[in-house]
């Protein structure tokens, strides 16, 4: 599916070409949280970094999150979190572990998205304490990351384009 994205000013617009376009997840990690404001949900489409086109790129700033694991040394995240440096509007993620994945957030895609036929509820250790998180049919939660995969799940659910 083709996806056209934008900050909140438009100073950066973006396009790619994405396989798992179905907004999967809802990640309630303090990362996603602090960073793009409620939920976050960074990690919840799929695109080809390959086909990813970005117009404005000279308004786009990177953050590696710092990563603080009890019983550990924080540590400084190899994942690049993508943001408009005029707006703050978060945008995507790329880790270069897995260099053919981009992750565009849901909230900056202006294609109209499939809705998606459940929601995952991932990563509710981290979970705020204001945050009422949605239970019931249609809602599968998990600890920490869900078991499967964001493609496994678009496959499980006949969703890839």
């Amino acid at each position: 599916m083709h996806l056209e994205g934008s900050c909140h000013c438009r100073a950066v617009r973006f396009s790619l070409e994405a396989d798992s376009p179905v907004p999967f997840m809802h990640c309630h990690c303090s990362i996603c949280r602090k960073t793009a404001g409620g939920g976050g949900y960074a990690i919840n489409l799929g695109g080809d970094a390959r086909t990813l086109k970005v117009r404005g790129a000279k308004h786009l700033g990177t953050y590696h999150a710092v990563m603080r694991e009890e019983g550990q040394r924080a540590r400084r995240s190899k994942a690049e979190r993508k943001f408009c440096l005029q707006c703050g509007s978060a945008l995507w993620l790329w880790d270069p572990r897995w260099p053919e994945l981009v992750h565009p957030h849901a909230s900056a895609i202006d294609t109209p998205l499939p809705k998606p036929p459940e929601i995952v509820e991932g990563m509710l250790e981290f979970v705020a304490n204001w945050v009422d998180v949605p239970k019931g049919r249609g809602h599968r939660h998990y600890q920490a990351f869900p078991d499967e995969s964001l493609a496994e799940w678009h496959a499980r659910h006949g969703l890839k384009t």
